[in-house]
């Protein structure tokens, strides 16, 4: 997609204005222009409505922000609030605590491919490193590459190549068949048409784990390619502790069955969220 149609940035937060503040700083350096962020909160206090509002009057483009009230980790229902409220013909995926480099939009722009997703990729930062991201005693944004070299070799960066090796469009990016590797709705692209015809993200997933790959899943049961981001569409993902991931299993389980008999459409999802 070369052309100049609006994309939705939904990123979805909780109780991290630190981090979102980050992440909305690195919205507003995007080089594409042409975009919308939705701010999907599920459930922060006052000081998230803070930092969404400020961006909104800093940054160039529309901004955001769709709450629900906390009641436990609902990643699903937040997003599908999300979809529900953008405008773009194409959306963009993005956890609060991925910070986007200024190519971001721009790369995904370029990936996107009529009856496609795309699953981006993301660069781990350690602990010391995230903590001077976010007292902005470092600028994660703009540091040049002896600034990661050095991060690297602190053990603070997983990796550096694909911050300065960016590769286009190309057959190899093509997954064939359903994989779970590289699934993460933390940096995730779709058509809002293919999101509306599986109903979107399915909010009687409970707990932590696997939404994202039943709904990555139910898009592949309904014939969208799924395509991968690498080395192209990396975020910067500040260091956090692990979800109590006690579902895993049972979200694991349920996907499989899904990947069994080809369910396309979301138990209860966009249709049935009231999320308008």
């Amino acid at each position: 997609m070369n052309d100049n149609r609006l994309v939705s940035l939904i990123v979805s937060t909780y109780n991290r204005p630190d981090a979102l503040a980050l992440v909305l700083a690195g919205c507003a350096r995007q080089t594409d222009r042409r975009f919308e962020v939705v701010v999907a909160d599920d459930g922060s206090t006052e000081d998230t409505r803070a930092v969404v509002e400020q961006a909104a009057k800093s940054l160039t483009v529309s901004v955001e922000h769709v709450w629900q009230p906390d009641d436990g980790f609902r990643a699903a229902a937040i997003r599908n609030k999300g979809i529900a409220r953008a405008r773009g013909d194409y959306l963009i995926f993005l956890d609060g605590d991925c910070v986007p480099q200024p190519d971001f939009i721009a790369r995904h722009r370029r990936l996107a491919s009529a009856g496609a997703l795309v699953t981006g990729s993301r660069i781990l930062l350690g602990p010391e490193l995230t903590e001077a991201a976010l007292a902005r005693r470092v600028d994660v944004i703009r540091s040049p590459a002896a600034f990661w070299l050095r991060q690297r070799v602190r053990g603070q960066v997983n990796k550096i190549l694909p911050m300065f090796v960016k590769l286009p469009d190309f057959q190899a990016r093509r997954v064939n068949g359903f994989k779970w590797r590289g699934i993460k709705s933390c940096n995730l692209a779709a058509w809002a048409a293919d999101v509306a015809t599986v109903n979107g993200f399915d909010e009687s997933f409970t707990g932590w784990g696997h939404e994202d790959a039943d709904f990555v899943l139910r898009l592949h049961n309904a014939g969208v390619v799924r395509k991968n981001g690498f080395m192209a569409t990396e975020v910067l993902h500040l260091w956090h502790r692990e979800q109590p991931r006690d579902s895993e299993n049972s979200n694991r389980q349920r996907v499989l069955a899904r990947l069994a008999d080809g369910c396309i459409e979301a138990e209860r999802g966009l249709a049935q969220s009231g999320a308008d």
